[in-house]
């Protein structure tokens, strides 16, 4: 007998509750009670998203009010803390850098020794102010320029000549770049030798030697005169008495004149025409002084210099030539045409005579110093030559005995 367990019922029982469930499907209450619990269930999805969102920020604000109380008690306690100890005593305030006025750029070199090419030595002391009037309290100065091959032979003399005339001289020394100064140095010619080269007699490169002595000088814009000088030069008066001669003179003193023959007219280079006319050649003597006006003209010549270095070689002797030439040329109205340093050619031959120990006398020295006739601003005057050469290293001892009676020396 078959009850539940037969297959035939268990399928109509299905197709029974399938068959149910359709009916109660397609009752229209039951479809509307559907749609309730829909909507019921989505409201309630809703406000759980709604009131998450709403706790969530509400939990966030609690959270920002909490810190903030913390932060404020914290600092609250702060403030109640002991004081902390006082800081460690400032450093005291910098000073201000040193001022760097006019005398700083006016000051001259405190060493001799620089890298300039003799191109940018005679451009930078080619320099001069447009405005004449100085803004500054200036003393003006001669610079004694000694072209020597090695120490200045009578510097004992010089010692003796500038001794407590300080501040209104500068020195400046061209010896040859062998010269070790294996022999004591006078102090007062200590660190005055200038970057130098080689110089022979008789060429070109000894008026190289010239105008870097002047380039070097004219950097000291103290410096208003220029003395040339060699180491076998002595002076022939007190340092006051040259001083004033120099500084009141109205004019330079580069000897110039004309002298046919061939040691005079007969050296001239027919290649330095038309520049330089054979009537416009002329000869002095190489020791020279001058102005600081026509020392600049000189350290700046670029259209005549080249022409003696170029074309007066072998026996032209361009010392003896180049200054005397271009100064006629240019500036005479302004050159006394004499020179101040007493040479004695009497004996002939290409050099000067020489004086030892036994030539030097009180009666000589006193010829020197005023057995001459000249003019010095216009007038007559007996007192020609400042200086003299050639004297040894032999006249050096009698020339010290001499110097404060006959010289004046110390006055």
């Amino acid at each position: 007998m078959c009850v539940s367990l037969c297959p035939k019922t268990m399928k109509n029982q299905d197709q029974n509750s399938i068959a149910m469930a359709i009916k109660l499907f397609n009752t229209p209450l039951n479809i509307l009670n559907l749609f309730s619990s829909f909507f019921f269930f989505a409201c309630g999805l809703t406000c759980g998203i709604i009131f998450t969102f709403y706790f969530k920020n509400f939990y966030s604000l609690n959270l920002q009010v909490i810190n903030s109380q913390i932060l404020s008690y914290s600092s609250s306690s702060q403030s109640f803390s002991p004081p902390s100890p006082p800081p460690p005593p400032s450093s005291p305030p910098l000073s201000p850098p040193p001022r760097v006025g006019l005398n700083e750029y006016i000051k001259p070199p405190s060493l001799l020794q620089h890298d300039m090419s003799d191109e940018e030595l005679l451009w930078r002391a080619s320099m001069v102010p447009k405005i004449q009037e100085f803004p500054f309290k200036k003393v003006p100065k001669v610079a004694f320029m000694f072209l020597t091959r090695g120490p200045v032979l009578l510097s004992p003399l010089w010692e003796m000549f500038f001794k407590g005339n300080e501040g209104f001289y500068s020195i400046y020394v061209h010896s040859d770049p062998s010269y070790n100064q294996s022999q004591p140095e006078s102090p007062i010619f200590h660190g005055r030798r200038i970057p130098s080269k080689e110089v022979e007699w008789g060429k070109v490169n000894m008026v190289e030697a010239e105008k870097r002595l002047l380039a070097n000088a004219l950097l000291d814009i103290s410096n208003q005169r220029f003395v040339l000088l060699s180491e076998a030069c002595i002076p022939l008066f007190n340092f006051s008495t040259i001083y004033t001669y120099v500084m009141n003179s109205t004019k330079s003193f580069v000897e110039t004149y004309d002298l046919p023959g061939p040691v005079g007219r007969g050296r001239y280079r027919p290649q330095m025409s038309p520049t330089i006319k054979s009537q416009q050649w002329m000869k002095g003597s190489q020791w020279f002084e001058m102005d600081r006006d026509l020392a600049i003209e000189v350290i700046s010549d670029k259209t005549y210099f080249p022409l003696f270095q170029k074309y007066c070689t072998g026996s032209c002797y361009a010392d003896e030539h180049y200054l005397p030439t271009f100064v006629s040329m240019k500036f005479g109205k302004r050159n006394s045409g004499r020179t101040l340093t007493w040479v004695d050619w009497s004996k002939g031959g290409p050099h000067p005579a020489r004086f030892h120990r036994s030539d030097v006398t009180v009666e000589f020295l006193e010829k020197l110093r005023s057995e001459s006739q000249c003019v010095y601003n216009g007038e007559k005057t007996n007192v020609c030559y400042l200086f003299a050469r050639k004297f040894t290293t032999h006249a050096l001892s009698r020339l010290l005995i001499f110097a404060p009676k006959v010289m004046h020396f110390n006055r």
